[in-house]
């Protein structure tokens, strides 16, 4: 007779097999892969007289999914349920749960930071019952989105175009970059000079002893005030005035400057530094970091989580953490390198049972597994072992000087610096750190300098940047908008709806997001009020910290809303879009061509419509021939929205590819080489018999 199973639940396949490995024979784990149960997208699904109470369904396509879990229930002798450690996870326990007849109130929840076999054993040994405060906090927060989607976003779609929306959290980012926009538009430049002196001590030395000696001082004060130089006539005045009097110097002020470590990250703080040291979008970021949790196989170790739980907004460390992250300090780099720094949160943090994100083995060193990660992964895993195991070291130690510099009525002042003991900057450096320190001379109170050149700048102030992702993230963060854990789908559905467009790095608000923000302002001005936004997630987050009833709060927000609805309804306009012409003209009628967009993205259609309904793809041509005919390779998006390239010469020649494809030909077979970069290629051959890569 076959010894009965234990029966654990999770999110994603990986996951469960790197959780599987740990538990062995006597459990079986299993992945709901992702949500089982959701409001129905064909309507609104929320009962408005009944309290708010949501409509929940099994999602579409996971009937064999509930099967399976069902049937594997069925023989279970116990059920534990290990989805995600937040709400959204808690969440899904709760609806898996319900569909396979758990009772919430008893031990079937399990959680743990990080996957390692130590945390999934002691998890498995101290079950809970599912917790109602995280569930109720997930249920305010749905409700309200769809809510506020599915009331606002039909309103768009009649007064504006198909396929707009309008969110909680999205429509209050999208005032922030439309704000942004405006104060670049109406920014008028300020002119301003920037007056420095080169100085040395002494000019009998020359060559390399003299240019040690050299410095540059910046003018500061006049008559003991900050001085502001605002034209060319005045900077000359100045310059005049400073060639006339010697230099000497006025006060010397000698110290050691410490440079602390910073916490380890958050969610937020990762997207960040991604975004800024690695080029990542907030996306990828939390794409590759979600790998590195649910488990990456490693040459000698096999499939293991390499770091903690992603979606976090706390700084907290464990106990156990800490002693091995000093264990490791004091081998590797000695004593002097290892520090008890202790990092608090700046806000009141719910979701504090979550610690920061850090590596799970702290020997685990990034250039050690380098080998069995892709570049993407190794690239972000160096980054969370390098920020965590900083963040357990010493501060930087400077030795810093600043010098007082009078001539006549102006003083000017030199600052330098020198790096005395690296400490955690053994390991990381924030981007724009200090790299080229240089010392002051030896400088004596009362010494006469000399003047080696003046250097007069004119400058003029500049805009506000336009907003990135990392810094939209960090004012979303710190206008407490959101929580970290949406900033990524957020960022995604602004550049899907095109109310963004992304410029370089640069995130710039479209007419079209003008017009919506515009809208929303007028009609909906809580929505896009970031005050309003903030306190709102403030009130979501009492759900869970102080047991308030999530009907009530969903209540208060609705009566809002339902008398903006019917205003808005009444008093909107239908807008106007201009087109966005192409510049070329319809070859069946002669009018001109202009990009529109549907269901399945966007086209080009005649301007006659309806009299004339000639519409075409766009498509992008790339640096690749057709191998069967030799006209141009064009990329094109398929009704499904899925990218492919085919041949311009359709539907004449009907070549496809499903991967970019290149000039170059396979080796070995002579078919096309596409890009299909996996961990260890970027080239593979079109050929699926032939299966070259390089």
């Amino acid at each position: 007779m076959a010894s009965s199973k234990n029966l654990v639940i999770v999110e994603s396949p990986s996951k469960a097999k790197t959780i599987g490995k740990f538990l062995g024979s006597k459990y079986k784990v299993i992945a709901s892969v992702g949500h089982v149960r959701d409001l129905p997208k064909s309507k609104l699904g929320i009962d408005l007289e009944n309290n708010f109470e949501p409509q929940y369904i099994a999602i579409r396509g996971k009937g064999d999914v509930i099967k399976a879990m069902r049937r594997e229930a069925k023989n279970a002798d116990k059920i534990y349920l290990a989805t995600d450690p937040d709400r959204e996870g808690e969440a899904i326990s709760w609806h898996i749960a319900h569909l396979l007849g758990i009772d919430p109130t008893k031990a079937c929840r399990i959680v743990f930071n990080e996957i390692t076999k130590n945390a999934i054993q002691t998890a498995v040994k101290n079950p809970r019952n599912i917790d109602t405060k995280l569930v109720d906090a997930q249920q305010a927060r749905r409700v309200l989105d769809r809510l506020v989607g599915y009331e606002i976003s039909p309103l768009l779609w009649r007064k504006i175009r198909r396929g707009l929306s309008a969110g909680r959290v999205q429509s209050a980012a999208l005032k922030l970059i439309c704000d942004r926009e405006n104060r670049i538009k109406d920014f008028k430049p300020e002119e301003y000079w920037n007056i420095a002196a080169m100085l040395s001590e002494g000019l009998e030395e020359k060559g390399k002893s003299a240019e040690k000696k050299k410095f540059i001082a910046r003018l500061i004060e006049y008559m003991g005030k900050k001085i502001t130089v605002e034209n060319k006539e005045t900077a000359d005045i100045v310059v005049d005035a400073l060639k006339k009097h010697d230099f000497f110097v006025k006060k010397v002020e000698k110290k050691e400057r410490k440079k602390r470590a910073y916490a380890p990250f958050t969610t937020s703080s990762l997207q960040q530094d991604a975004a800024n040291k690695l080029g990542f979008s907030t996306k990828k970021t939390m794409m590759v970091a979600q790998q590195l949790y649910e488990g990456v196989e490693v040459k000698g170790h096999g499939t293991i989580g390499l770091v903690t739980y992603i979606r976090t907004d706390s700084v907290r460390i464990s106990e156990e953490a800490k002693t091995a992250a000093k264990e490791f300090i004091l081998e590797r780099y000695g004593n002097p390198y290892h520090a008890n720094n202790i990092f608090s949160n700046k806000k009141k943090d719910v979701q504090d049972a979550h610690e920061a994100i850090r590596p799970s083995y702290m020997d685990l060193v990034p250039d050690e597994i380098k080998e069995s990660l892709t570049k993407d992964q190794y690239n972000l895993y160096k980054l969370i072992w390098s920020r965590f195991m900083a963040s357990q070291m010493s501060a930087a130690v400077y030795d810093s000087m600043a010098v007082e510099i009078e001539n006549g009525d102006y003083t000017l002042k030199a600052n330098g610096s020198k790096l005395k003991f690296d400490g955690y900057l053994k390991v990381y450096q924030e981007a724009g750190e200090e790299k080229d320190e240089k010392m002051l001379p030896e400088l004596q109170v009362g010494h006469k300098l000399n003047l080696l050149d003046l250097q007069c700048d004119q400058n003029f102030t500049q805009p506000p940047a336009r907003y990135t992702e990392a810094s939209l993230v960090k004012d979303l963060e710190e206008k407490n908008i959101g929580r970290p854990s949406t900033y990524s789908p957020i960022i995604a559905t602004l550049m899907d709806r095109k109310y963004v467009s992304r410029e370089k790095k640069s995130l710039l608000p479209t007419d079209l997001g003008f017009i919506v923000t515009e809208l929303m302002e007028k009609y909906f001005k809580e929505i896009v009020d970031v005050g309003f936004t903030a306190e709102l997630e403030d009130r979501l987050d009492d759900i869970e910290v102080k047991n308030l009833n999530w009907k009530n709060i969903v209540s208060d927000f609705y009566e809002v809303l339902k008398v903006e609805l019917d205003i808005a309804d009444k008093e909107i306009e239908k807008v106007k879009l201009e087109d966005e012409l192409t510049g070329e003209l319809c070859e069946l009628c002669g009018r001109p061509m202009a990009k529109k967009s549907g269901r399945f993205g966007d086209f080009i259609a005649c301007t006659g419509y309806p009299e004339c309904k000639n519409t075409k793809p766009i498509v992008t041509k790339i640096d690749a021939k057709c191998p069967k005919c030799g006209k141009d390779i064009v990329a094109r998006r398929g009704k499904n929205g899925r990218m492919f390239y085919g041949c311009s010469g359709y539907p004449e020649c009907n070549q496809v590819f499903w991967n970019k494809p290149t000039n170059k030909k396979c080796p070995e077979c002579g078919s096309v080489l596409v890009e299909k970069k996996t961990k260890n290629s970027s080239l593979a051959c079109s050929n699926s018999e032939c299966g070259y890569k390089e």
